[in-house]
């Protein structure tokens, strides 16, 4: 494989080339295209809010989940190849379908027209209806008794009035910068009066407050009664531009690119460089209006003008302006879904396993020295994470922590407990991952606290993200220091691991130990020259060895041995890792993937892909973790890892894969894990040749299996119960190397007496 340097910071890192290499032995039409097969996966969220088997504010949930997936969407991934195709901007990946990005506009568009028309069908036919018969409505203003309009003025004196802002639009009065996801209502307005202020006919806007509640809560002598507050501004226009008639007005939403590239930036300060960057997102170019369907010409085209929206000067179906039939951006409805007392139109509560841990008294530490501990969250409980970091910062016997952050959310116990470690006067360092996407701002405030509390914080390379999920715990134990270790396929943030599915791992193994400590040299001095015991890291070698894994098993087939690939994981588009997989088919290795989103394999295809199957699961909690199996049974190699299939992964990424080696933990993941993923037929979707996904259902006689419900109901064999853990006193740690299965010493343990 060619060979190349990627320079961080001036310091090289020897990575897999990254060029646009010849598709050897296919096609492009048997890749699908990236972008495509991302809208399908959120036709697949769509299909949840659309189910009527689904409790009916959960498939609110869905819909408002829908609309935030799409806002991204188009910020990040249309706004690219916007600039591709109009613009001066160069593909980030090579894309072996070989769609052009102007081809790509095109498609995304008609398809997401189409998307966008049945999730408001959804909403004005189904949901709104069914919300209507539980007592929960969102009216129009025409709508209102006279003691909730009397209501809503009171709100309106009190409250909106004094933060509104009519804005005139003249050359006096330059039209403002529409702020990116801001709502706004937009007003044709004429001079009631022969002599007054202002021009006879004007072009107007308000901006719907962000700092006040999208939905207006007003009361009701059955249940919840709400206006939409873009609703309630556009019904006070007269109020609000007073002396001028209103001739016709609209609500407008614009979407703006927001994917600002740092390798083009040169700075010193790469947290002054990420604020900065979080200022320039207001004034991106625009990407997409959402308009009210019955919006006026004359008004939308001012609208469009102003934002110099254009659309291509060749005939097209490239549409960039979407008539909404309904209240302009749905994730709102997100205040629908937290309404008290209305559990019952809501998923059953679930309350996560306590594997290990719980109590003062219970010492993670000699949990972990037992055996490897894994965690399935949100399955498991993700409080023995928080209290493995708790721990460390106040044991006496820990002189050092080690932690990757990547989304740390506005409320972290994991990044206040490294400011209390700092602060107890340990040696803790913090690598800050200042670059990830829509996270940036919460990441640049736990990264100053923690500076002033005195943890040592490096913010990662400007021209890779560090996605990798490390922590590292150095601990004085007797006359050694003793390194406890957790890897995880998530991130360190306890309420995504509420309703994402990700996995860790807990260990003392002297090989993972060393790896993680390399990894953290790595990270924070560029430290090279390690040979890697355990971990696998991008962008070293990652892609490499995983085609090598997948090769391994083709090999195997071709001499007519048993051969297995399983992958669990989010995305797939590396083409040379689709190349590798279609070879393996070919030599008839069989293939079973469940990829949540993005996958631009396609499945199927005579004497390229017969033996390969995918399948996709949208559920309750969001599918994240990444799981690997490469080789039949007590054969497997099997691996967790930070990383999709995909190029910024594998190239623009700090990853990592490790493996899983005590054999009760492999069996869970071989024999309890994957096999409930592929026997799902309740939310499992599998894909087509055509890149269309079906969703299956029981055949006749076939008992129904919903994986995540399955997976919340069995207590797994992975391990057996720990022996009770007490806190470990100083002196108390074995001072032996540990034996090769998990580097804990050979001792005989004592047995406690219920």
């Amino acid at each position: 494989m060619i060979e190349r340097t990627v320079s961080i910071n001036g310091n090289p890192l020897a990575a897999p080339a990254e060029t646009e290499v010849a598709l050897v032995d296919f096609k492009p039409e048997h890749f699908i295209n990236r972008e495509l097969s991302w809208l399908e996966f959120n036709a697949r969220v769509l299909e949840e809010a659309e189910d009527p088997t689904t409790p009916l504010l959960e498939r609110v949930k869905f819909l408002s989940i829908f609309s935030s997936n799409l806002d991204e969407f188009f910020m990040v991934r249309v706004a690219g190849l916007r600039e591709q195709a109009f613009g001066d901007g160069a593909p980030e990946d090579f894309a072996p379908d070989g769609l052009t990005p102007i081809a790509q506009l095109e498609r995304i568009a008609a398809r997401t027209q189409e998307l966008v028309a049945r999730q408001y069908r959804c909403w004005n036919q189904s949901i709104a209806p069914a919300l209507a018969e539980q007592g929960i409505q969102i009216v129009k203003h025409h709508e209102l008794t006279a003691e909730q309009q009397a209501e809503l003025d009171d709100f309106f004196r009190q409250r909106a009035f004094r933060i509104l802002t009519p804005m005139a639009i003249d050359p006096s009065h330059p039209s403002p910068r529409f702020q990116n996801r801001g709502l706004y209502v937009a007003a044709m307005l004429e001079l009631d009066r022969q002599h007054g202020l202002g021009p006879k006919r004007m072009f107007a806007v308000v901006q719907v407050p962000q700092v006040l509640p999208r939905l207006v809560q007003l009361s009701s002598p059955q249940g919840y009664r709400f206006i939409t507050l873009a609703d309630a501004v556009q019904a006070r226009l007269p109020e609000l531009f007073g002396g001028f008639s209103v001739l016709c007005s609209t609500t407008f939403r614009i979407t703006r690119d927001c994917d600002f590239d740092l390798l083009e930036q040169e700075s010193d300060d790469m947290l002054r460089l990420i604020e900065e960057r979080l200022r320039a997102r207001a004034r991106g170019d625009a990407v997409r209006i959402e308009v009210s369907a019955d919006a006026d010409e004359e008004l939308l085209q001012t609208v469009v003008d102003s934002e110099d929206l254009r659309l291509p000067t060749r005939p097209s179906s490239y549409n960039e302006i979407y008539r909404i039939d309904g209240p302009l951006d749905l994730t709102g409805l997100m205040v629908l879904y937290k309404l008290p007392g209305l559990a019952h139109l809501r998923d059953a509560p679930f309350t996560p396993r306590m594997h290990v841990g719980g109590g003062q008294r219970f010492d993670m530490f000699a949990a972990i020295r037992q055996r490897d501990i894994l965690l399935h969250h949100p399955f498991d409980s993700f409080a023995p994470v928080v209290d493995f970091v708790s721990r460390a910062a106040t044991d006496p016997q820990v002189l050092a922590i080690k932690q990757t952050l990547y989304r740390t959310g506005p409320d972290s116990p994991i990044t206040k407990s490294l400011i209390q470690a700092a602060e107890n006067g340990k040696h803790v360092t913090a690598l800050v991952e200042l670059q990830a996407r829509f996270d940036e701002e919460f990441n640049v405030t736990w990264a100053r606290q923690m500076e002033r509390a005195g943890v040592h914080v490096v913010f990662g390379f400007m021209n890779m993200k560090t996605h990798c999920k490390a922590s590292l715990a150095v601990r004085q134990e007797g006359d050694i220091l003793r390194r406890y270790v957790h890897l995880s396929t998530g991130n360190y943030n306890p309420t995504t691991a509420t309703v994402y599915t990700d996995l860790g791992l807990f260990t003392v193994n002297e090989d993972f130990a060393e790896d993680v400590s390399a990894l953290f040299n790595l990270l924070t001095g560029y430290s090279q020259g390690h040979k890697w015991r355990k971990l696998i890291v991008a962008p070293q070698d990652l892609q490499r060895r995983t085609i090598e894994l997948i090769e391994e098993q083709a090999q195997r087939a071709r001499e007519g041995k048993p051969s297995r690939i399983f992958g669990k994981f989010n995305a797939l588009v590396d083409h040379r890792v689709i190349q590798a997989l279609y070879k393996a088919s070919q030599a008839g290795v069989p293939i079973d993937l469940v990829v949540r989103g993005i996958c631009c394999l396609r499945p199927g295809l005579p004497g390229i892909s017969e033996t390969v199957r995918v399948r996709s699961v949208v559920d309750r909690f969001l599918e994240h973790s990444r799981i690997f199996v490469f080789g039949p049974a007590d054969e497997a190699k099997v691996f967790l890892a930070s990383a999709d299939w995909m190029p910024r992964n594998f190239y623009r990424r700090m990853e990592l894969m490790f493996p899983v080696e005590t054999p009760e933990l492999r069996e869970y993941l071989l024999g309890d894990v994957a096999p409930c993923y592929l026997r799902d037929n309740v939310k499992a979707r599998v894909l087509a040749s055509d890149g269309g996904y079906s969703r299956l259902s029981p055949a006749a006689g076939e008992s129904a299996h919903r994986c995540q419900v399955e997976m919340m109901q069995f207590f797994p064999r992975r391990q057996k119960p720990l022996e009770p853990a007490r806190s470990t006193a100083p002196g108390d740690g074995d001072p032996g190397d540990g034996d090769s299965s998990g580097g804990r010493p050979k001792r005989k343990r004592r047995v406690s007496r219920a």
